[in-house]
């Protein structure tokens, strides 16, 4: 009944947008949405964008100083976890130490493409040609290395979700960085300040699923579907709101299960998006195998040249961080929230699957697309000034008729993070009103309501607002680890301590 319901008032929705839709393709109603958003987005921008440094006349904003420090500062506390535990992360995966009757909607598995769907697109995509054509080669080293720090910063978040989620009556769960910054800062005696940066918390991932989870994901995808369907001129082209409607509903027949439902479709379209992205790149690869020594080459060269080595920071962090965070997500809690739906007891073994993501998302995808882009020398090319457009052409050095696949993956991408940030922006949404029928419900419908408009219009300080509070979740996420870590180090080598002695049963 619900579903129907839901439904109903879905299509309803969608019929009243229809002539906003049509309207916002016009310049003049796109400029008055840009001048309600721009003083908000540019107060909130310059706050989180405040440059705390410059190196070669490229200023250091305050939030990428933040996340690389927090995310160094846990791996080495937590003694290189995210190295020494990388086996043990295989093995919750697979389910080794599963056990029938733990509380949780969610395998381990599906925490894990559940959260990857909403990390694994357009940044993999747009981001790492962003950050090549910045920072040059040496920015794919930099983009490895911070990957790999940023697996412990995933690790420190995604366990204290689970530590402190609430697991309701029906078996359903609530969790998040929310839940850990107001219980866990509680117990340190830090009631208020928890009960603040929670609620802080919640408002900037409720904007951040708007905007960047959201309305950007469905507009670029929007555009590379008008690309490859006849252009400006043809129906889509004229009408991008019809794919909105049509992504709209299918992101409301997925929601409307919860993560449960989410978690379904994300174990089956992650393994394959990245399966056809991969296999594409390993094809342009192994094509110009002669060229590879050449591309590490030019890639180690341009990360040990102290020129080279600042614009790949630069270019990999500022620009990649900004215009393609979902590239990895590391210290911003958004995937915390997921992980901390997953059936388990033992609230460290997510920590351990959840450092998983930067390997997969930064070190293996990321990875990929920056071997074709340097081995092509697409970057080269200053007349492309669009991320996507040079991955695109990067490559159809090899697969000319590559476009038309790029253009299915990224509807793939988008769409995977666009019901993956429902669920997140969801659990914000309640935090702050409620877990009753009304609220979910009306959330869920907004939702759709911002796919329809964002497929078809042209919202830039939107769009730059969200980029601001979608980093600006690290701010009150990263204190709360801060001063949570302690616990995660204490049930860290519990765990490890108790596999050792075999005190932990092994499912079999």
């Amino acid at each position: 009944m619900r579903k129907s319901a839901l439904l109903s008032f879905l299509l309803l929705m969608i019929t009243h947008l229809q002539g906003f839709a049509q309207a916002a393709e016009e310049r003049s109603v796109d400029e008055i949405i840009d001048s309600l958003f721009a003083p908000l987005a540019n107060i909130i921008s310059d706050v989180i964008f405040f440059p705390l440094f410059t190196i070669n006349a490229v200023e250091v904003p305050f939030i990428v100083f933040w996340l690389i420090t927090a995310a160094i500062i846990f791996t080495i506390y937590l003694n290189f976890v995210n190295i020494r535990g990388f086996r043990h992360a295989l093995d919750i995966v697979k389910g080794k130490y599963t056990h029938e009757g733990d509380p949780g909607e969610i395998t381990h598995f599906q925490a894990l493409t559940a959260a990857l769907s909403g990390t694994v697109g357009l940044g993999n995509i747009a981001g790492v040609a962003v950050a090549i054509s910045v920072g040059g080669p040496g920015a794919t080293f930099w983009m490895i290395i911070f990957g790999l720090f940023g697996m412990t910063a995933k690790f420190v978040e995604c366990a204290l979700a689970v530590r402190f989620r609430d697991v309701h009556a029906d078996g359903s769960v609530s969790g998040g960085p929310m839940y850990y910054l107001r219980k866990g800062l509680a117990q340190k005696g830090w009631g208020r300040a928890g009960i603040f940066l929670a609620a802080l918390f919640s408002f900037m991932a409720i904007f951040a699923s708007f905007g960047g989870g959201n309305m950007f994901q469905v507009n670029q995808a929007a555009q590379q579907f008008v690309n490859i369907s006849g252009g400006s001129d043809s129906f889509f082209g004229q009408h991008t709101w019809v794919f909105g409607v049509i992504i709209a509903l299918l992101v409301g027949l997925v929601i409307i299960g919860g993560i449960k439902s989410i978690a379904q479709v994300t174990e089956k379209i992650v393994p394959f998006m990245c399966g056809i992205y991969l296999i594409s790149a390993i094809v342009v690869i192994i094509t110009n195998i002669g060229q590879v020594p050449d591309a590490f080459a030019a890639i180690l060269d341009g990360a040990i040249n102290g020129k080279a080595a600042a614009g790949g920071i630069i270019g990999t962090l500022v620009w990649g961080l900004r215009r393609a965070t979902f590239s990895n997500e590391a210290g911003v809690g958004s995937a915390a929230i997921a992980h901390s739906a997953v059936k388990t007891s033992e609230p460290v073994t997510e920590g351990f699957v959840a450092s998983l993501e930067p390997f997969v998302d930064t070190v293996i995808v990321c990875t990929m697309t920056a071997l074709v882009i340097v081995i092509s020398g697409a970057y080269h090319d200053e007349t492309i000034q669009d991320g996507i457009a040079l991955t695109s052409t990067a490559f159809a050095t090899v697969i000319d008729w590559f476009p038309f696949l790029l253009a299915i993956a990224v509807i793939l991408f988008a769409f995977s993070t666009l019901i993956s940030w429902s669920y997140y922006g969801l659990k914000a949404w309640t935090y702050l009103l409620g877990e009753s029928n009304a609220a979910v419900f009306s959330y869920k419908l907004i939702y759709c309501g911002f796919v329809v408009v964002g497929a078809s219009a042209n919202l830039g300080s939107v769009l730059a607002f969200s980029d601001a509070v979608l980093l600006g979740m690290s701010l009150p996420n990263l204190i709360g680890c801060y001063v949570l870590v302690p616990i995660v180090k204490r049930d860290m080598q519990s765990f490890i301590n108790r596999i050792k002695k075999g005190k932990i049963e092994v499912y079999k």
